[in-house]
């Protein structure tokens, strides 16, 4: 009497197991690393003169020859979910064009940088790498460098910074954004901005990344 019942469960077992694996999502932590399915973009922006203090020195970085006087530059642009992001979301490595390379070099401080983002970053947006670059270019254009921090060659309180930069930028809050240190000094802004980069949008898992030092400093560009 209990053979058809047990035979119904068992056809019923083998109907799920049959479903596709992406229809089955069980809250693991790989549960999403297509490219373009995400949740907003961070623009990260460093601090220039301290990169080239530490890392950029000894590789002996381009943006960081004398006289070019870099302050806040392009780090990336990195597509990122409510908690978390995705990252290397190709497994095949194509070459980058000539005219993707020529937007990239519009506003990465470096070729090598650029590239190591669009392997690492802009392959999980789900766009081309010169719409990529595009975009890269559109959110740093939409920020407003605030003039009070342009020549640097001072200490301030992260929330000092944050505050300039709210100022300078029109739909800006502190809930949108995050002031970066290390060993007391300045490193990136890092902006959050809507998946159609028309906006700004809250992040608070990056805003409470804030730097907690009372004061960092902020070297001048050279």
């Amino acid at each position: 009497m209990r053979l058809p019942a047990l035979r119904a469960g068992l056809l019923g077992l083998a109907a799920l197991a049959s479903l596709p694996a992406a229809a089955q999502d069980y809250g693991g932590f790989g549960r999403r690393s297509a490219p373009g399915d995400f949740d907003f973009y961070v623009l990260a922006l460093s601090w220039s003169p301290t990169f080239c203090e530490g890392d950029g020195a000894r590789r002996d970085e381009p943006q960081c020859a004398p006289g070019r006087g870099l302050g806040f530059v392009v780090h990336g642009l990195w597509p990122q979910y409510t908690r978390g992001y995705p990252q290397n979301c190709s497994a095949v490595q194509r070459p980058l064009t000539r005219q993707a390379m020529e937007v990239a070099g519009q506003v990465y401080p470096s070729e090598g940088l650029a590239r190591h983002e669009w392997r690492k970053h802009g392959t999980c947006s789900g766009l081309d790498p010169s719409s990529y670059f595009t975009a890269a270019k559109q959110a740093r254009l939409a920020v407003t460098i605030p003039d009070g921090l342009k020549a640097g060659g001072q200490r301030l309180a992260p929330l000092d910074i944050a505050r300039q930069f709210v100022a300078a930028n029109e739909g800006l809050r502190p809930d949108m954004m995050s002031v970066n240190c290390a060993r007391g000094q300045l490193t990136e802004v890092r902006i959050c901005f809507a998946k159609d980069l028309r906006g700004y949008t809250p992040c608070p898992e990056l805003a409470r990344s804030n730097c907690r030092s009372p004061d960092i400093a902020l070297d001048p560009p050279r």
